[in-house]
């Protein structure tokens, strides 16, 4: 591990803003994943919004990894001597990949699927910083963990999607929310399915040579 981090020079030493990474996500929830870590950290979201193609076999970890990748680069070009996350997250059913709901009806269609049934989430992401003059992808990694959902019936779908929390979920629902009532049991990672792996970032992060804090008991 480098004892200096060539993305850190420049940009007020120990105790400059770099010690503040830049997540280029707008999700409430790996924000407070971060602060409740005390994890020092600035908002800037990407533009970019990946699709899935309904039409199209997609592979929900590649398609994860290029998400985040993207949303990474895309936000690193506005931070000199930052390090910017970037991330995503997929769930898949069966060969079927999910991402948010368009509208009610998708996201009840969604939850349809997902009862009774195991998922599969990944989140994955990635970590860039702006070097001379270009964004450059510093690391890319991802977590899947299982959810096992209850056999739910079509109210408890209805009255679930009129809370309106499935709408801007990936799979359509909040597994830290009012989503934990339909679920039966989380296998993995629980952070990573709210949306962020924490211990595998952390661990990127501080083999980058970023001080990642409390997370990793420093």
């Amino acid at each position: 591990m480098p004892t200096t981090a060539p993305w850190g020079e420049g940009s007020g030493g120990a105790g400059g803003t770099w010690r503040r990474l830049v997540l280029a996500s707008a999700s409430p929830r790996r924000q407070e994943i971060l602060s409740a870590a005390g994890i020092e950290f600035d908002v800037d979201t990407s533009d970019v919004e990946p699709e899935l193609d309904g039409g199209q076999a997609v592979d929900p970890v590649d398609f994860a990894r290029g998400a985040a990748v993207a949303k990474a680069l895309d936000v690193a070009v506005r931070h000199e001597g930052r390090l910017v996350v970037g991330a995503d997250t997929v769930v898949a059913v069966g060969g079927t990949v999910l991402g948010k709901p368009i509208d009610e009806a998708d996201a009840t269609e969604m939850l349809r699927l997902l009862s009774g049934r195991e998922n599969r989430v990944t989140t994955a992401f990635a970590v860039a910083a702006m070097r001379g003059g270009q964004a450059e992808l510093l690391a890319v990694d991802h977590e899947t963990s299982g959810v096992v959902f209850k056999a739910i019936t079509p109210l408890q779908i209805a009255e679930y999607v009129r809370t309106g929390e499935p709408l801007d979920k990936a799979g359509a629902y909040a597994v830290q929310g009012l989503g934990a009532e339909l679920i039966e049991r989380v296998e993995g990672d629980y952070l990573n399915v709210v949306g962020l792996p924490l211990e595998k970032l952390c661990r990127t992060l501080s083999e980058l040579g970023w001080p990642a804090g409390p997370a990793l008991g420093q």
